[in-house]
């Protein structure tokens, strides 16, 4: 039971305090924040990519003998990666609402910082779409960021299926947990913007935007309980949870930071990511 309050404690930290992180800076705003957004991206990619691949696909073919680990694994990261790329579709189709028209000058592309948090041209728009339009645009993408969330959380609770109460701290598990709150910054900002925008008490949109964190905690609870039903679920939530942490990987994370920062720091920060994550795991 104790380790079940450990991880409550450390995925409201990771998804309601990250989250709600990123509501604060988008209270205080800044615009020339891109390329400090931009590298802190681009590490915790490479955090994720040396935890998923080094630590969690390892375990999931481990706990089931012969060939058929493998063939689990790579079931299982299928599903978990399709699964969060059709959140992010869902959540895209939704939050293009408070840009009324895409073309040349509208990408579609996060390469802009404003674009990452869907904040699109926020500063032409104000004057063509109402305040209400905005507030609902928030309230959409808080929803959105809530659902999305929830897969998140299962990476940790899976990650934590297997690690002994003394070790919370210490091994992988804790190393996700801090790497996905760090990502649930920019997603924190994404909930705020249009919210503030839309006319919204900054003290109320950062208390919706840190709630919005909350399903990280039911998925992580859901995550553990699965990978504590027996070896072949342990295999089926760890192999998910490395999916769905690979689509962020490379779908949002690597893609967003290189888009708004067209520099080779990014991936600079993601080797140090890579070598810091090995490090943690290996020593």
């Amino acid at each position: 039971m104790e380790i079940v309050l450990w991880i409550c404690l450390i995925t409201f930290a990771s998804g309601v305090i990250g989250t709600g992180c990123g509501g604060v800076i988008a209270a205080a705003f800044r615009r020339d924040s891109g390329r400090a957004v931009s590298l802190l991206l681009s590490f915790a990619g490479g955090v994720m990519l040396a935890v998923v691949c080094l630590d969690l696909i390892p375990e999931s073919i481990g706990e089931v003998a012969g060939g058929r680990g493998v063939l689990l694994t790579i079931e299982g990261a299928l599903i978990g990666y399709v699964v969060v790329w059709l959140l992010n579709v869902w959540i895209d189709r939704h939050t293009n609402r408070e840009v009324s028209h895409i073309d040349k000058e509208h990408p579609r592309t996060a390469d802009d910082l404003d674009e990452l948090i869907h904040a699109d041209h926020l500063s032409v728009h104000r004057q063509q779409n109402s305040k209400t339009q905005l507030f609902w645009a928030g309230v959409v993408m808080a929803c959105a960021i809530a659902l999305h969330n929830f897969p998140e959380g299962m990476v940790i609770g899976a990650s934590y299926a297997g690690t002994e109460a003394d070790s919370l701290f210490a091994g992988s598990a804790f190393l996700l947990a801090v790497v996905i709150g760090l990502h649930n910054i920019p997603e924190g900002m994404a909930v705020a913007v249009p919210l503030i925008s839309g006319g919204m008490r900054k003290g109320r949109a950062i208390l919706i935007t840190a709630a919005s964190g909350f399903p990280t905690m039911l998925g992580a609870l859901v995550g553990y309980g699965v990978g504590q039903l027996s070896p072949l679920a342990l295999a089926l939530s760890l192999s998910f949870a490395s999916g769905a942490m690979l689509y962020v990987v490379f779908g949002e994370l690597l893609p967003e930071s290189i888009l708004i920062w067209k520099s080779k720091l990014p991936a600079c920060a993601m080797m140090v990511g890579v070598l810091l994550g090995i490090l943690i795991i290996y020593i």
